[in-house]
């Protein structure tokens, strides 16, 4: 079977919820991601074999399959470039590159850009579903699910809470993550960690255009007093808005390539793809799945946790990492080492390139081999991913 490369991988800066990213239209947002990967890499666009755009929300400004429109706004790529819309709820992005991948290692394509988008401010979660039930058009929950999970609403938030009371964590220890994420993320904006994945965006604002280059989300006075002092999202439950991965806008993207690609064009890789895992299970609890996923792609790889430098685990909740740390018996100190959702956003489709980007760039940084990413999606699906270091 054939390697896969990837060449580099990119992100915007996150931009709050109607915050600084706000005014740029997201096919916009996208396709200046892709110009940046095509730019920074120098690989031909006309080489480019695929796009594969991840996006939850595909509505409103991100419907009419976002991925393409992307491509036709692009300013480098030809309008002869295809892409496609993938949703896999939070790991959408992540998928895209599992999908580049296998792509490559299946010898079908050469050169396949992942990538993913969500204007969470222009496109709001969930609006896709909430406006044909106004509409009195139904929901998603058919007569053959209601048999099998009578009187059972998906959500993400009991998901999260029942991961809470399943591992016993307190709401304490949910506010000491959160707290270290935004510490981690000021740490790593401060010393520059973040330089060399984001992609400066032009935007408008009361001064005139500036550059967007700083996550909008880190809380840079962040005390465990004010983390503490924010209100439960539910009555009864533990965690709350500052425990919870932060609604964001934001895009990326990443060059995925064969060997043959990488001499043609005269490329060179950050790391090959060692191993590409998707696991389902329970799809009430939700969130937990990353656990098994992981269980299941260090098998696969032939690996133990304490051989992988750097994880990658999405902050959906603060009890999601937390789990996962409990479960695998991971060091704390190589999760999330920049931060992570809670921090620096989560833009839904963006997130698993956007991941895949810190991890890569964090990596190079501090010399490391091993990288594994992993999300928790709805549905109860969760990706694996694991690099290595070219």
């Amino acid at each position: 079977m054939a390697t896969a490369y990837i060449v580099d991988a990119l992100r915007t800066a996150g931009g709050r919820r109607g915050g600084r990213l706000a005014g740029v239209h997201p096919v916009d947002l996208a396709a200046n991601t892709l110009d940046a990967l095509v730019a920074r890499t120098g690989v031909d666009p006309n080489a480019v074999d695929d796009v594969i755009m991840g996006c939850v929300s595909q509505g409103g400004q991100q419907a009419g399959q976002v991925g393409r429109n992307a491509v036709l706004a692009s300013k480098l790529l030809p309008q002869s470039t295809p892409a496609v819309t993938i949703d896999r709820q939070c790991g959408s992005s992540q998928q895209a590159i599992q999908f580049a991948a296998q792509a490559v290692m299946s010898g079908t394509q050469d050169v396949v850009i992942a990538a993913g988008i969500e204007s969470m401010t222009r496109v709001p979660m969930g609006s896709t579903a909430i406006f044909h039930m106004k509409e009195g058009l139904g929901n998603y929950k058919s007569p053959g699910l209601e048999e099998k999970y009578p009187g059972v609403t998906w959500s993400q938030f009991m998901g999260a809470e029942m991961i809470v009371k399943k591992h016993g964590f307190t709401k304490d220890m949910l506010d000491q993550f959160a707290l270290t994420s935004h510490l981690r993320a000021r740490a790593a904006t401060e010393a520059g960690a973040f330089k060399n994945e984001i992609v400066p965006i032009e935007i408008e604002t009361a001064e005139g255009k500036e550059w967007h280059t700083v996550d909008e989300g880190i809380r840079f006075d962040a005390t465990l007093e004010s983390i503490a002092g924010v209100k439960l999202l539910s009555e009864g439950g533990t965690l709350t808005a500052a425990t919870s991965s932060q609604i964001c806008d934001g895009s990326s993207a990443a060059l995925v390539v064969s060997e043959e690609a990488l001499k043609r064009y005269n490329l060179t890789p950050l790391a090959r793809i060692h191993t590409l895992t998707v696991t389902a299970g329970d799809p009430v609890i939700m969130l937990e799945e990353p656990l098994f996923a992981t269980d299941k792609a260090l098998a696969k790889a032939g690996l133990s946790i304490n051989d992988i430098d750097l994880y990658e685990v999405n902050e959906a909740f603060a009890s999601v990492p937390m789990a996962w740390l409990k479960h695998t018996g991971a060091d704390p100190e190589k999760l999330n080492v920049n931060g992570g959702a809670i921090a620096l956003g989560h833009p839904l489709g963006a997130s698993g390139t956007k991941l895949m980007a810190t991890l890569l760039h964090g990596l190079k940084a501090r010399g490391g081999k091993y990288g594994l990413q992993t999300m928790c999606e709805g549905g109860g699906v969760a990706n694996v991913t694991i690099v290595e270091m070219v």
